[in-house]
């Protein structure tokens, strides 16, 4: 007897052998068949669905779980724009704190006064606490004198302004999260994941570097799946610096690793690890990403996050560990890193089915496709950051280099395996607005970028879902409809093949099912 039947729907299966169904069997959270081999089975329970149509439950293969979670529950600049006010919302969350805490804020970016803030701004408001701001790229903040007197001289700023390594020295200064907190915090964004149709997702650096909350972070993912709490699949990316050298046997070739030599893979269909999670540059809403040529109108051309080649050197060993990659590389001269080290590691030790993923992909020149596509490297990018911060990166790409921002023809022409994802909280996390703008390439404001860049929905589809499954190694279990895999599913209120194009990200989640059932999001 199967445990449950979907029927009445129209299911896209994104199995080419199979494209379409109408009925489909679930028996203990797996999908056991489909039409004629289910229609006349007996189920505990038949869900007519009244029209729906049914997708594989989408994949977010980027995502900062716990970073969007707390971010939730911290006071927010964002709506603000101009300096008086974002003072004024930072002196009201300085007087609720006690002499000499933090205070963190969100929502921190800088496009939107016209300048950074300064420290002596904050210590006009700061009432003798350590404020914090965070950048809303995640690649910076803006502090206080009281946080700039505790840090060592070296360290640089420009006026409490500090980016990338520099940030991670202020963070290095506080306490970690708890467990207890960290698990309320990703249970509370997971929520937020499932009313958006996404079943499983890639959390993308724990333990370390710039986003790291606690060196034991991955004890409140397990908290979560103790407690039956955890909300959705989550895939852990352990953070590069979190390897050590380790006295491996020389046979393994393993000069740094995680302790007891975890690695990716381990874990169940629940809670796994993933890629190791490698920086190489900042990012375009700081003006970090490393480019080969300057920023429009500015003198620079961002900055890598430490030396190059103890960055490549990185990569290698975290390949010779056995490791699945997820190099962060925005700017097209990261790229041109990130593209040398994995080359150097598969010579040293050729791994084809490591499916090494190059994080972002930002900015990516014509002649570095097929480099891509020669390593087998995917491409994991965030269409949303074109649709909410498309017009400011395009000002400051230039006309030549705009079209060359996260771009989808361009990878799929190469062969390149394009997958969807969101980098949640830094903007928009719905994979249905993603998918929108991965056809019509526009943004919020009508302005249209890189259009040759534009795919079509079946292969927007396949961003979020078969892609993203191949991407964190789920292509077994997850991404299409068909028996054996997981009965992870989302059920929409229209078919976004068969609606205008500019109504694909305002199609409703009607449910979503993980395990073969259905699961309460947070809308």
């Amino acid at each position: 007897m199967l445990c449950t039947r979907l029927t009445n729907a129209r299911f896209l299966t994104m199995d080419p052998d199979r494209p379409v169904a109408h009925d489909l069997g679930i028996w203990r959270g797996r999908i056991v068949g489909l039409d004629e081999e289910v229609t006349s089975l007996p189920a505990r329970e038949v869900v007519d669905l009244q029209g729906a149509t049914v997708l594989p439950g989408f994949v977010d293969s980027h995502v900062h779980l716990a970073w969007a979670g707390l971010k939730a529950n911290t006071p927010s600049i964002a709506p603000c724009q101009r300096v008086e006010d974002v003072l004024a919302v930072v002196a009201r969350a300085a007087s609720r704190a006690a002499p000499g805490a933090w205070v963190d804020i969100a929502g921190y970016d800088q496009r939107a006064l016209g300048r950074h803030l300064t420290a002596a701004e904050l210590d006009r408001v700061g009432q003798n606490r350590k404020i914090f701001l965070m950048h809303d790229s995640g690649h910076a903040c803006v502090v206080n004198s009281a946080v700039l007197d505790l840090l060592p001289a070296e360290v640089p700023h420009q006026d409490g302004f500090l980016a990338e390594s520099a940030m991670t020295a202020v963070r290095q200064l506080r306490l970690p999260y708890s467990q207890e907190e960290l698990a309320d915090a990703i249970e509370r964004a997971g929520r937020t994941c499932l009313a958006e149709g996404i079943t499983a997702c890639a959390e993308a650096g724990i333990g370390g570097g710039l986003l790291g909350h606690s060196p034991v972070e991955l004890g409140a993912y397990q908290l979560l799946r103790d407690q039956g709490r955890l909300p959705l699949r989550v895939q852990l990316m352990a953070a590069g610096d979190t390897l050590r050298p380790r006295a491996a046997h020389r046979d393994d070739g393993i000069p740094r690793a995680l302790d007891l030599g975890l690695r990716t893979g381990f874990g169940d269909d629940w809670l796994s690890l993933g890629a190791l999670k490698i920086y190489t540059d900042g990012g375009m809403m700081a003006r970090t990403a490393a480019l080969t040529e300057p920023y429009e109108g500015m003198a620079h051309t961002g900055q890598f996050q430490d030396d190059p080649e103890r960055i490549a050197d990185l990569i290698v060993d975290g390949h010779l560990a056995g490791w699945q990659l997820a190099v962060h590389a925005i700017g097209d001269r990261a790229a041109d890193l990130a593209l040398d080290a994995l080359e150097r590691a598969q010579e040293r030790r050729p791994r084809p089915a490591a499916r090494h993923r190059v994080e972002h992909a930002g900015l990516i020149r014509p002649d570095q496709l097929s480099r891509f596509a020669r390593l087998g490297v995917s491409a994991v990018v965030q269409p949303n950051f074109l649709r909410h911060f498309g017009d400011d990166y395009a000002d400051v790409m230039g006309e030549r280099r705009a079209p060359w921002m996260y771009r989808g023809r361009g990878f799929l022409d190469h062969g390149v395996t394009l997958v969807g994802s969101s980098d949640r909280p830094v903007t928009d996390g719905s994979p249905l607005r993603a998918i929108q703008f991965m056809v019509e390439r526009a943004s919020t404001s009508g302005r249209t970028i890189g259009p040759d860049e534009g795919i079509t929905v079946d292969e927007a589809l396949h961003a979020y879902t078969t892609a993203g499954a191949y991407a964190c190694h789920w292509d077994d279990t997850a991404g299409s409809l068909a028996p054996g895999k997981r009965a992870d599913l989302v059920v929409l209120g229209d078919d976004p093949r068969r609606v205008e194009t500019s109504r694909i990200g305002a199609i409703d989640v009607v449910a979503t099912y993980v395990d073969g059932r259905t699961e309460k999001g947070t809308p």
